[in-house]
C-alpha cells in the first residue's frame, strides 16, 4: 500500500533541471513603480504663484520696510511683548486654576455649587471680552471706593491697567477652562474612580492622583490652542491702557507717522510668539500621548529629515 505522503513521479522535478543540480534561483526583483500624483504637483505651483502675487504686491505698496527692521528690536516693543508674555502667562495661570475649580464644581452632585459654576461658565462665555474688560475698567464709576474691612482704597488706585487686564483675561479665560476640564474628566472612565474609592481613596485625592493625569491627553491639545488663543486676545487690553505690544506700537506709530510699519512689526512679533508657543504645545501633547498611541508621531526636525532625505537612495548619496 502505498503511503499518501509519498512523492509520486510527478512531484519531482526534471533531472536536467537547475534544482536537482542543487542551483539557487534567486526571485524575480519587484520593480515598483510610483504612482504620479499631478494634482499635487499642479495645487503646488498654483499656491507658490499667489504667494509670489502676494509678496510682489508688498513690495511694490508705499511700505517703507526700513523702518520696520528698524524698530523690530527697539526697547519699546521688546518690552511691550515681554508684558504680552507676561499678562497672557499669568492670565492663563487664572484661567486654568479656575477652570479646574469650576469644572469640579460642575460636575458635583450639590445643585448649589453646580447652579453657581453655570452662572459663571455662562456669563463670562456669554459677553465679549473687550467689554468685560471695560466693565472692570470702569468699575469705579459704581464702587468708588473698595472697603474690604481689612483693607480700604480708592478703586481707581486698585483697578490699574495690569489688574483690570489680569482680571478681564483670567475670569474669561476661566469660564473656557471650565468646559475643557469638565470634557476632559468626563473622559475618563468612570472604573477608575471606582476603583480607587474601592481602595479607601477619598473624592479629594481620587480627582488629583487618577482622574486628572488621566484626563490630561485630552485637556491638552485645547488648552494649547486657548493659550494661543488668548496671546493674541491680549492686544485688547491697549483699550485699557495697559502698555503691551500693540499698544507700544501703536504708541511709536502716532508719533513717528509709520502707522502700518509699527502694526506690521506688531504682527511680527505676535507671529514669532505663536510659532514659539506652538512648538511647545506640541511637545506637550506628545508627551501625554505616549500611553495611548503604540507609535508616537515623528517631531517636526524628524519630518525636516525626512523631506530631505526624499528621493536619496538608501547605498549611497544621489
Amino acid at each position: 500500500m502505498t503511503d499518501k505522503f509519498d512523492k509520486t513521479p510527478a512531484d519531482e522535478p526534471p533531472a536536467d533541471s537547475a534544482v536537482s543540480k542543487g542551483a539557487f534561483i534567486p526571485p524575480e526583483q519587484i520593480k515598483a513603480i510610483p504612482v504620479r500624483h499631478w494634482g499635487r504637483w499642479v495645487s503646488g505651483v498654483v499656491v507658490v504663484a499667489l504667494l509670489g502675487t502676494l509678496v510682489y504686491s508688498f513690495s511694490q505698496g508705499d511700505v517703507n520696510w526700513g523702518t520696520v527692521g528698524d524698530f523690530v528690536f527697539d526697547d519699546r516693543i521688546l518690552a511691550g511683548m515681554g508684558r504680552t508674555v507676561l499678562i497672557s502667562v499669568l492670565s492663563m495661570l487664572v484661567g486654568l486654576i479656575l477652570g479646574i475649580v469650576f469644572a469640579v464644581m460642575r460636575l458635583s452632585k450639590n445643585p448649589v455649587t453646580g447652579a453657581v459654576s453655570w452662572l459663571y461658565i455662562w456669563f463670562f462665555r456669554g459677553t465679549p471680552v473687550y467689554v468685560q474688560l471695560l466693565l472692570w475698567f470702569n468699575l469705579a464709576l459704581i464702587f468708588p471706593v473698595l472697603n474690604l474691612g481689612f483693607y480700604k482704597d480708592e478703586m481707581v488706585d486698585v483697578m490699574t491697567p495690569f489688574v483690570v487686564a489680569l482680571l478681564g483675561l483670567g475670569l474669561n479665560e476661566g469660564a473656557y477652562m471650565a468646559e475643557i476640564v469638565r470634557a476632559g474628566i468626563q473622559s475618563v472612565d468612570e472604573g477608575q474612580t471606582e476603583a480607587s474609592h474601592a481602595l479607601g481613596m477619598p473624592t479629594g485625592k481620587t480627582m488629583r492622583r487618577i482622574v486628572l493625569p488621566q484626563a490630561m491627553r485630552v485637556i491638552v491639545p485645547p488648552t494649547g490652542n486657548e493659550f494661543i488663543n488668548l496671546l493674541k486676545t491680549s492686544s485688547l487690553v491697549s483699550a485699557v491702557q495697559y502698555n503691551e505690544l500693540l499698544r507700544a506700537a501703536t504708541n511709536i506709530g502716532s508719533t513717528s507717522f509709520a502707522v502700518m510699519e509699527m502694526l506690521l512689526v506688531a504682527s511680527i512679533w505676535y507671529l514669532a510668539l505663536t510659532s514659539v508657543f506652538s512648538v511647545g504645545q506640541y511637545y506637550v501633547e506628545r508627551y501625554y500621548a505616549r500611553g495611548s498611541l503604540r507609535q508616537l508621531p515623528p517631531t517636526p526636525w524628524q519630518k525636516v529629515k525626512a523631506n530631505l532625505a526624499f528621493g536619496r537612495p538608501k547605498g549611497g548619496v544621489a
